[in-house]
């Protein structure tokens, strides 16, 4: 037996356990470029087996090569190693080093901790250690903590020289489409393909013009252009069709805006509700960046007009976005309310809702400062928005009178910028489209021809080029001929001569609500809406861009001197129905019978609950109380106490064999639970009772005959409700007499 093989520390019940070999490398760069490595630590199974372990109880765990020791990342290899131990079911415990074990204590003085009290070895290049001896323990605490710092260290190298690169503007990280690395140190320069360049320069001026990322991505998708995407941080350019996604980073990121910026996000450790530990990105504010050098590199646009950008961004976010959003306007919508986004309450500051009324949804603006501050069901400010619409709209065209001319060129030079960019990107992939071709051709005649796996491959991409290029020349063809025709020097002079009408324009059926109230954003700042209930009147306090105030005054429109109502005959009803039945109930009952409201609608249950609360009549109890004598109950509560089925009951009640009432036609049927009722029914048939079918069989007649004899008294019945046997049992006089012998009398055997 070897020297290792007589290592005092190792012993029968060791050997007669699992010698784990664990392997780990923190990154898949490692495992892939250090062969070295990795081949040393699948070496230490022959240590295993000099030590004195048989080969089929030693186990390689290799499951977590290429992820870190740090604790930040799951391990499935160590999470069974740790189990093992913790077991009993392993001897030895063998790493090439104490760091690859764990790079952090927690992880490494749980394994301690267990691997001594289950009389587990730990062993490494320099030897072998016992945790549950107190110099081993000691000495494999020392290590693990030196492991833990050596991380720190190495990590805060790295981190302090990144960071003292960024702080430089040198340091080369990926850039977004649109931009590529210079020679020189810390050199960005643009894209040198035209039609990426070109492209990202349409996004912007696209968003200037319209304001909102979403239309800007709405406008690329119905203009049929593709956009750029980079196919990874070194790859080529790929052109596809366009996401909003990719319009909103562009919008968002400040190196379009010439600036170099390093740390926007954090990389965080948290614990989910398992207590797993997990990693999340942070965007961080502008203020907690690092690094943040303005005027780096040439942008797409300056600094101030990016600002401008983020600003308009963070408007456009809906009010209900987050907490710290609640008072911005929100981006335009098609809604009919042309205040949107605009209007502010005189009472408490907060920005007005908007809520749309009747089947022409009629816009009424409302502030919920009393709901939120004192839990009412009550509205700051509420008022319809008819009215502050139309005399803003007025005020607003009425301010732009002197400068109506200039916006009508203004326009028309602007759709004719609009579709020139549509005409100058679809050139662009026209001439990208022949230089592919191109490629390909010279690609496929610089081939062997007698090499035809690869003369195919080729011959096929060239086919694919020309198929590309020929539908980009039909695409362009078709926007060229649908090229809105320029303006000739003569038709402006003639535009400034007959001196447009702005109102034409805003009324006209081309133009939507949103883009009136995106002309409305152009000049008012804000709204402010004071409403005066005592004096019928409503204040607007608009804000003009540039600080400009301007006072209106509206008045409201009075309350009806002599409202419609509903007839007396109808709100009687209802309130001899509200003591029994629910608002739905009532509803339907008013429903059958043909009832209209005042204004001639339909009932339903908040139509009823309206004229409940105008006159006052309380409702129908949530919880029914019990049931007692001569109560009137419904159909459900009297079978709950008559111990049968609601169905059963009301089959009788149908016959004839039991009385019910009506409040009123085609209202629920109400059944009077009185002694003598009760009395009429058995969980047992009594003695001298038979079954009805029985009494049907035995005299030969039907069971309408029976039902009307019994009606008419002739024939004493009583109602069986539990067991087989239940049912209409029908009480025997003489089983040898006729029941009808006497008309009348029930003189026969049933």
């Amino acid at each position: 037996m070897s020297k290792e093989r007589e290592h005092p520390k190792i012993t029968a019940s060791h050997l007669s356990r699992l010698a784990v070999v664990y392997l780990r490398q923190s990154s898949a760069a490692q495992v892939e470029h250090h062969r070295e490595s990795t081949r040393r630590q699948y070496e230490l199974a022959h240590r295993a087996h000099e030590l004195g372990w048989t080969q089929e109880r030693i186990l390689v765990v290799d499951a977590d090569l290429g992820l870190s020791g740090s604790g930040a990342v799951a391990r499935s290899g160590f999470a069974q190693l740790t189990a093992d131990v913790a077991l009993g079911r392993v001897g030895l415990v063998l790493g090439l080093e104490v760091s690859r074990l764990a790079r952090n204590n927690a992880d490494w003085h749980r394994l301690i901790e267990l691997a001594g009290l289950t009389d587990t070895l730990i062993a490494d290049a320099d030897g072998i250690y016992h945790p549950a001896l107190f110099n081993d323990r000691l000495l494999l605490g020392l290590k693990g903590a030196m492991s833990e710092a050596e991380l720190h260290v190495l990590r805060a190298r790295l981190d302090g020289g990144r960071r003292s690169k960024a702080a430089r503007g040198a340091l080369r990280r990926g850039l977004p489409v649109g931009f590529i690395w210079g020679e020189a140190d810390g050199e960005i320069l643009l894209h040198p393909d035209e039609s990426v360049v070109h492209a990202i320069r349409t996004v912007f001026a696209r968003f200037a013009e319209m304001g909102s990322a979403r239309r800007v991505w709405k406008w690329f998708c119905d203009q049929g252009l593709r956009f750029p995407r980079r196919q990874g941080e070194q790859g080529d350019i790929r052109w596809s069709p366009p996401e909003y996604s990719a319009i909103y980073g562009v919008l968002r990121s400040p190196v379009y805006a010439g600036a170099y910026v390093y740390g926007r996000t954090r990389q965080e450790t948290v614990l989910n509700e398992t207590g797993v530990c997990r990693k999340r990105v942070k965007h961080l504010a502008r203020e907690q960046w690092p690094v943040l050098i303005p005027d780096h590199h040439e942008g797409y646009i300056d600094w101030r007009s990016w600002e401008a950008n983020q600003q308009r961004m963070e408007q456009n976010m809906p009010a209900g976005a987050c907490a710290k959003r609640a008072d911005k306007a929100g981006a335009a919508r098609e809604g009919q309310a042309l205040l949107q986004g605009l209007a502010l309450c005189g009472h408490c500051g907060r920005r007005l809702r908007v809520r749309y009324n009747g089947r022409r949804s009629v816009p009424n603006y409302h502030c919920v400062g009393k709901l939120v501050m004192e839990g009412r069901e009550a509205y700051c400010l509420s008022v319809g928005g008819l009215r502050l619409d139309d005399m803003v709209a007025r005020t607003f065209l009425a301010a732009l009178e002197p400068a109506l001319l200039t916006a009508t060129i203004a326009a028309a030079e602007r759709l004719e910028s609009d579709h020139e960019a549509v005409l100058r990107q679809g050139r662009l992939d026209v001439e990208r489209a022949a230089f592919a071709v191109n490629r390909a051709e010279r690609r496929y005649r610089a081939v062997d021809p007698d090499n035809r796996l690869v003369a195919r491959s080729l011959e096929r991409e060239w086919e694919e080029s020309l198929a590309a290029l020929e539908a980009a020349r039909i695409e362009q063809t078709r926007r060229e001929r649908e090229r809105p025709r320029l303006l000739t020097p003569d038709e402006r002079a003639r535009l400034l001569t007959l001196g447009p009408d702005l109102a034409t324009v805003w009324q006209a059926p081309t133009t939507t609500r949103r883009d009136q109230k995106e002309l409305l954003r152009t000049l008012i700042e804000d709204i402010t809406v004071t409403v005066d209930r005592d004096r019928k009147e409503a204040r607007l306090d608009l804000r003009w861009k540039g600080g400009e105030l301007s006072h209106l005054e509206l008045a409201l429109p009075r309350t009806r001197s002599a409202p419609v109502q509903t007839d007396e005959e109808t709100v009687a009803l209802v309130r001899r129905l509200a003591k029994h039945h629910s608002d739905d109930a009532i509803a339907s009952i008013l429903t059958l019978q043909g009832r209209k409201t005042a204004r001639g609608h339909r009932f339903d249950a908040i139509r009823v609950n309206g004229l409940r609360r105008r006159q006052k009549i309380p409702g129908a109890p949530r919880t029914p109380r019990a049931a007692t004598v001569d109560d009137a109950v419904s159909i459900r509560q009297a079978a709950d106490v008559l111990g049968v089925a609601p169905t059963t009951l009301l089959r009788h009640l149908h016959d004839g064999l039991i009385e019910a009432e009506q409040i009123t036609p085609n209202a629920p049927w109400r059944i009077h639970l009185n002694a003598d009722l009760k009395a009429r029914f058995f969980l047992e048939p009594p003695n001298g009772y038979v079954p009805m079918f029985t009494a049907m069989t035995s005299l030969g007649i039907p069971r309408q005959a029976m039902v009307q004899k019994i009606k008419a008294g002739g024939l004493d019945a009583v109602f069986v409700t539990a067991g087989r046997q239940k049912g209409i049992y029908i009480r025997v006089i003489d089983t040898h007499l006729d029941l009808f012998e006497q008309p009348g009398c029930a003189t026969g055997a049933v």
